[in-house]
């Protein structure tokens, strides 16, 4: 189990917090807007998991407190930008990337997990796209709860159980998120 949340700083995840509330209740209502900080937050955590690597080929960087806070947000911004314009590929790539980052942080790397876990995120990115509304409220729930309870757990990081609590709090809170922009968004496209 790959639960390492001790990567994100406060900084981003002040950051992360507060898109991910956003998102979570108003995904819908804010589609481009929502759109971009989905990205945003993937591309922050994709680039939380590429800072090893990327401070073993840059030594300059690894040594370096306002690089290792700012690359994160520089890898958000560039992925917010590139998914802030196209929405059905923009709302198949958050359910795909979405559905891989789950697969490798609460099951692993493994080859075998990630090809399992590509086929699903596959199938359920084409599944969003035929359903657009629907889709981007469930996806939007389902990323802005990610992203709190990523937080969440850094934030008890010593009190709360990862393993145990990670998908009892994404589920819920996805639930919560959901049900609250079903209820707000009646009559808006």
């Amino acid at each position: 189990m790959n639960l390492d949340f001790t990567r994100i700083e406060i900084p981003e995840l002040i950051i992360m917090a507060a898109a991910g509330l956003a998102v979570l209740l108003f995904g819908y209502r804010i589609k481009k807007i929502g759109f971009f900080i989905i990205w945003f937050l993937l591309g922050l955590n994709l680039t939380v998991y590429l800072l090893p690597w990327i401070n073993s080929m840059v030594p300059q960087i690894a040594g370096n407190s306002l690089w290792q806070s700012l690359l994160p947000i520089a890898g958000g911004l560039l992925l917010g930008l590139l998914g802030f314009s196209i929405e059905k590929l923009c709302l198949g790539g958050i359910v795909f990337v979405l559905a891989m980052l789950i697969t490798v942080q609460y099951f692993g790397s493994d080859i075998q997990t990630l090809a399992i876990g590509g086929v699903i995120g596959i199938v359920l990115a084409g599944v969003a796209v035929m359903m657009m509304k629907p889709a981007i409220i469930v996806a939007t729930a389902i990323t802005g709860a990610y992203a709190l309870t990523s937080c969440i757990l850094k934030w008890g990081a010593g009190n709360i159980d990862a393993a145990t609590f990670y998908f009892p709090i994404l589920i819920g809170l996805s639930i919560v998120g959901a049900i609250f922009q079903f209820a707000t968004s009646k009559g808006v496209d």
